[in-house]
């Protein structure tokens, strides 16, 4: 529960060679966000020049930690939740656009449900506002290891404006109460980056608690603004982390139904198409995510 008018806020986001995008994300919050308790803590994960000058410009009081490397999604905003001083925290894109009563929103769902455990707000595409990315999360397919979007690509015509329970939070923006973390830990660092909000929810409701979908609330995304939309890297996490998702979070048997799947039906079609397409990094990145699991010593580069 929220025990005063304004419990304090913290807004913990990444950058890494994004100073342009994290610049009008900071120009987003001055200009839509007027909750009054907040402080904003930028993680730079790495980035070629030091941005602290241009930040600073924008929002004089934004901590911004650098990292001497590029610690991924978990390990950046691990070391932004380990520095927050918040109540509550909202671990947010930098590629996003805040709207009014964004923060208000997601606090509310606090103050109404004390089995919340997490919540995310509706998604709007950036360059196609007015279109649904995300209006909660279904289930983890157990043949595939993926899942989709409720509502996404749909045009929002109010059709998903009631609050509710979901799969599982939005990992461009998630808002999480401080005690939750401590009972649940941070980030899992094995996921470095994508499935690690999936993983997190899983822990999230193991320990009793609930996940919601805040439509009151609205942000926009512009979507793989850092990774692109489809590259060796992403194909190398996704395969990587879909399995490890999987090895963590299901049952046996339905683990067993998954590796069968994976066998005898993605491996040889990913492979094929990769050959056809003559994409051999893709086919590179793809065996090298299976072959993690046998030795963890293998990474992306």
């Amino acid at each position: 529960m929220i025990n005063e008018p304004y419990p304090l806020v913290s807004i913990v986001t990444l950058t890494w060679n994004t100073t342009a995008v994290t610049c009008d994300f900071l120009h987003s919050i001055n200009e839509h966000c007027q909750y009054p308790n907040l402080e904003i803590i930028i993680v730079d994960n790495g980035s070629k020049d030091d941005p602290t000058p241009v930040f600073k410009a924008i929002r004089p009081d934004v901590n911004l930690i650098r990292n001497g490397k590029n610690l991924g999604f978990t390990g950046g905003n691990n070391v932004g939740i380990k520095a927050a001083k918040g109540d509550y925290l909202f671990i947010v894109n930098n590629d996003t656009e805040f709207t009014p009563g964004l923060i208000e929103g997601l606090l509310d769902i606090f103050k109404k449900y004390p089995d919340a455990g997490i919540v995310s707000p509706k998604f709007h595409y950036f360059f196609h506002k007015g279109t649904i990315e995300y209006a909660g999360y279904q289930t983890v397919n157990i043949f595939t290891g993926r899942n989709a979007m409720v509502g996404c690509k749909e045009k929002d015509e109010g059709q998903y404006n009631d609050i509710k329970i979901t799969n599982y939070a939005h990992g461009g923006g998630m808002m999480v109460p401080r005690k939750v973390i401590e009972e649940v830990g941070a980030l899992p660092d094995d996921f470095f980056i994508y499935y690690e909000e999936f993983d997190w929810c899983e822990q999230i409701k193991r320990r009793g608690y609930k996940v919601y979908y805040q439509p009151n609330s609205l942000i926009y995304h512009k979507e793989s603004m850092t990774t692109g939309k489809a590259s060796p890297f992403k194909t190398f996490y996704h395969t990587k982390n879909r399995i490890l998702f999987m090895r963590r979070n299901m049952t046996v048997p339905n683990f067993l139904v998954f590796l069968l799947y994976f066998s005898f039906f993605t491996i040889p079609k990913n492979t094929a198409t990769f050959l056809v397409k003559r994409q051999k990094e893709h086919l590179r990145s793809f065996w090298k995510g299976i072959m993690w699991h046998f030795n963890r010593k293998i990474t992306f580069n």
